[in-house]
């Protein structure tokens, strides 16, 4: 199983969605950075906010074991825990043999021969708290060199009393000089397209223009230059060869709606026989909301992986 993201700032991740804890160990990050713990308090509860949020609550307390000293990054790894507190795993008793449709109950399965059903698992969304929190590091590291990273909701919807709905989160990275990244098999495009699609629910990725790109001309598409080494346009979304040109950085990201809804549904067991199941447990109707800090923590931890 791959756990494990980045090169030279490399985040490994651990944890289910109803065990003791899920958590991370950061390894990479440089000495002296000041660690602002009202930051990474603040993006722990941006993944909670969302109007159609599960009712999971947790307080969601990040608990740094190693790798800081008096509030300041030490060079060496930094482990730390977000304890699970509001677990009810017999919401799932009934899924031990049963495959959900839409769900990685099946594939999880099939590749390791066993799977833990309560909450998805290691597959669960709740995997992304150790995302924020690392993500919430990378920042800091970031903000030594005047580069930020924002998300906002570029799509959405309204769900339905009984079904839910996805959308698309558009993230910018601003401030990052041209030069960062590397051709063909390492481009920074790849590496982001590739961090955010391990995001749970992610279904699509584009940069700049991205599809609509395909339906322009050469002489609409091509970013003219501008003044200073700028251009007029950021169709390309600010990479170009796979390397950073110095315009911001744009991409966005489709998350697919949430496949667990509040209606009965039809699942399959080891066997291939079919059986109608009632969901049980919380889950969102819609948590696109709940992703743009979860985008954000990805870019982060990409980008800094270049300049540490």
């Amino acid at each position: 199983m791959s756990n494990t993201i980045g090169n030279h700032l490399r985040l490994t991740t651990f944890g289910e969605s109803h065990g003791a804890a899920v958590g991370g160990i950061l390894d990479g990050c440089p000495a002296g950075i000041a660690v602002d713990e009202q930051l990474i308090a603040n993006e722990m509860e941006r993944r909670h906010d969302g109007g159609y949020a599960t009712s999971r609550r947790e307080p969601d307390v990040v608990e740094i074991l190693s790798g800081t000293y008096q509030g300041l990054t030490l060079g060496t790894p930094i482990a730390f825990i977000v304890r699970n507190s509001d677990t009810r795993s017999e919401d799932y008793s009934e899924l031990a043999g049963l495959y959900r449709p839409g769900h990685a109950d099946f594939t999880y399965d099939r590749r390791y021969g066993l799977r833990d059903p309560r909450g998805g698992g290691r597959a669960s969304g709740r995997e992304t708290a150790a995302r924020v929190a690392a993500g919430a590091i990378a920042k800091m590291i970031l903000n030594q060199s005047g580069i930020s990273v924002k998300a906002t909701v570029a799509e959405s919807a309204t769900p339905s009393d009984n079904d839910s709905c996805g959308g698309i989160v558009e993230c910018t990275v601003s401030g990052l000089k041209a030069g960062y990244g590397n051709p063909v098999f390492d481009k920074l495009n790849a590496r982001l397209a590739a961090a955010a699609m391990s995001i749970p629910s992610a279904i699509g990725f584009e940069m700049g223009a991205g599809f609509e790109a395909a339906r322009m001309t050469g002489s609409q598409y091509r970013d003219l230059w501008g003044d200073g080494f700028t251009t007029q346009t950021n169709h390309c979304g600010g990479i170009q060869g796979g390397i950073s040109n110095g315009m911001p950085i744009v991409f966005r990201v489709a998350f697919h709606p949430p496949v667990t809804i509040n209606q009965p549904t039809v699942c399959i067991d080891r066997d291939g026989k079919l059986h109608s199941w009632i969901p049980q447990g919380r889950h969102d109707r819609c948590h696109i909301d709940r992703t743009v800090v979860v985008v954000e923590a990805m870019a982060a931890l990409t980008v800094a992986d270049y300049i540490v």
